[in-house]
């Protein structure tokens, strides 16, 4: 879906920043601004900035910052059309239909019609387990010591014996055959028709991140087979992309993610405050879900049964996790199974502990290993480092590799030496990673000029948003070629623009950038605050800011000039305004 900046800037407009974001975050006035501890990270003292005028929020803590669409984005997992259609309703500003196709609005259509089944069977089952039919499914949670307020958190309810009262119930409600079908809570055959997919079982919706009923799981009731039972995949339940519990881990501000294995896990751990669990839905861990954890935390916990299909599937997950730049530890459950027997047998304290002392995951993998092995023996010994080092070999960076090594050559009592030579050889046998050179100290001059130059423009650019008066003053002197960096390239194009209109927006400028990263960065720009300085000193720090970017420009494009007239244009004209500037009072 697109959206013009006439519409955006609308949306905007109607809904004001301090009003959104006070809904979720409890704001204080301080100056003409208001301030939060972030919701975004976990902290004490408050660095998380929210501008009424600017209509931008930023947190100087983690970097996070945007325009009321971002944050929304960010804080409900919404897309940029889904924030936009949020923010009009709320608003009443009517979205353009007709930027929609036909086949756009059918497929939507469809997947809020699928939505509806969902929620209207997830209220259905819940009703159900608190009536005489659902005795035998309020025991069993009773048994395992969940709460009413647990279990009305979650949304649990029962799937009588007579499963296709659902059906009945649904068809009641106004929905069809192949409504209820395509959903994923019948099946239908030619000689049986339509039927339940779930009978004589404890119901667990499974619900997205933003809290919509997508799927469910059953545990049965009795020995039935199988013990759970999923939802098949539908057009709004993919399992590979989903995972149980996210909806509210997601705004549990704690450093981690603890990943389970089963339903009863996560609930068991967020009954005893550990609201940060999730689980995978009944299939092994995937790229799918290392991504979706990726956008809420860096760090993941594993807590996977501690048996050896347990041992098993953590090994597979902490190669994904690392695959996609999560970090891993693994939680000891010994001497119980899982975090649900865990927590019912030593409890909550006990539970911290395990998370406190948490196996590095590298580590972890190394001590299964050695179960392999026979380390008396000194044959069975360097097989055993051998494998090791074709582990550390895995690492791309070389303080990596050095850090494992030192922990490997500490925990076996070996000469660290001795293990670099195995990884060496094993590198250089398999083509795989070299030992690196370290880096010479023209790279590093190098990498510091650039930085140099990138934080001249973020400042000469903040000091306009800043002090938008400033423009009329150096405008003849600057164009947004003289901004190298692509990023604010983009944004002094726009921004220029709009300050010789006298209708600047930042707020509408930022959600102009699709990539996050991007947001941040722009939103950056109108939100830091400049140091207060005196005038004679703020002019001077400005024209040296001014001449750091022009200078900058004039050997960037001298390096490009070549045969190509249009960097030479630019040299020339950039050595005019150096020499016109070092002989001009620009205040």
């Amino acid at each position: 879906m697109y959206y013009s900046e006439e519409i955006i800037a609308e949306v905007q407009q109607r809904n004001d920043i301090v009003d959104i974001i006070s809904q979720y975050v409890r704001l204080q006035k301080k100056g003409s601004n208001y301030i939060a501890c972030c919701p975004f990270h976990t902290e004490k003292t408050p660095s998380f900035s929210v501008s009424r005028t600017k209509q931008m929020y930023k947190c100087f803590g983690c970097g996070e910052g945007g325009s009321v669409i971002t944050f929304l984005q960010k804080y409900e997992n919404l897309s940029f059309p889904e924030a936009i259609k949020y923010l009009a309703d709320r608003a009443g500003v009517q979205l353009p239909e007709s930027q929609q196709s036909e086949a756009a609005k059918k497929r939507d259509s469809r997947r809020a019609r699928l939505l509806e089944v969902n929620k209207a069977a997830a209220g259905y089952y819940f009703y159900l387990l608190r009536s005489d039919k659902g005795k035998v499914g309020m025991d069993y949670l009773e048994r395992r010591g969940l709460t009413e307020e647990t279990r009305h958190k979650f949304g649990l309810g029962y799937a009588s014996s007579y499963g296709n009262d659902l059906i009945t119930y649904l068809k009641q409600k106004g929905y069809s055959d192949s409504d209820i079908k395509d959903a994923g809570l019948a099946s239908f055959s030619e000689q049986k028709g339509i039927s339940s997919k779930f009978w004589n079982r404890v119901m667990f919706p499974i619900q997205d991140s933003n809290h919509r009923v997508i799927g469910f799981g059953g545990r049965v009731m009795g020995d039935g087979e199988p013990k759970y039972l999923n939802s098949p995949e539908t057009e709004i339940f993919d399992k590979s992309r989903n995972l149980y519990g996210l909806n509210f881990a997601r705004t549990a501000k704690k450093p981690n993610m603890i990943l389970c294995e089963g339903y009863m896990d996560v609930i068991s751990l967020h009954q005893a405050g550990f609201d940060q669990a999730v689980a995978s839905l009944g299939t092994a861990f995937t790229d799918g879900q290392a991504n979706l954890l990726r956008r809420y935390t860096k760090d993941v916990l594993l807590a996977y049964d501690s048996d050896g299909a347990g041992i098993k599937a953590a090994l597979r997950a902490i190669g994904i996790l690392r695959q996609n730049g999560l970090s891993g530890k693994i939680i000891n459950m010994q001497p119980y199974k899982d975090p649900d027997e865990f927590i019912r047998n030593l409890g909550t304290e006990e539970f911290q502990k395990r998370i406190d002392e948490a196996e590095n995951s590298f580590l972890f993998r190394v001590r299964i290993a050695e179960r392999d092995y026979q380390l008396k023996d000194p044959d069975s010994r360097t097989r055993f480092f051998r494998e090791v080092a074709t582990m550390i070999c895995e690492f791309e960076e070389e303080v990596e590799r050095e850090s494992y090594m030192e922990a490997v050559a500490e925990r076996y009592r070996i000469s660290k030496n001795q293990i670099k030579e195995l990884v060496v050889k094993h590198a250089m046998s398999r083509g795989g990673v070299t030992v690196a050179e370290r880096p010479k100290p023209a790279s590093s001059n190098q990498g510091k000029q650039r930085d140099h130059v990138k934080h001249s423009q973020q400042l000469l650019l903040t000091y306009l948003a800043d002090k938008p008066e400033l423009y009329q003053k150096v405008k003849k002197y600057l164009s947004p070629g003289d901004f190298t960096d692509e990023t604010y390239g983009a944004v002094a194009e726009r921004f220029f623009a709009d300050l010789e209109k006298g209708s600047a927006n930042p707020a509408v400028l930022v959600s102009l950038f699709e990539d996050p990263e991007e947001q941040s960065q722009v939103s950056a720009l109108f939100t830091t605050h400049l140091e207060e300085i005196s005038e004679e000193e703020e002019a001077k720090a400005f024209r040296d800011i001014l001449l750091a970017v022009k200078k900058n420009s004039f050997e960037y494009y001298s390096a490009r000039s070549g045969t190509d007239i249009q960097a030479l244009t630019k040299v020339i004209e950039a050595k005019k305004t150096l020499e016109e500037l070092n002989k001009t009072h620009i205040f």
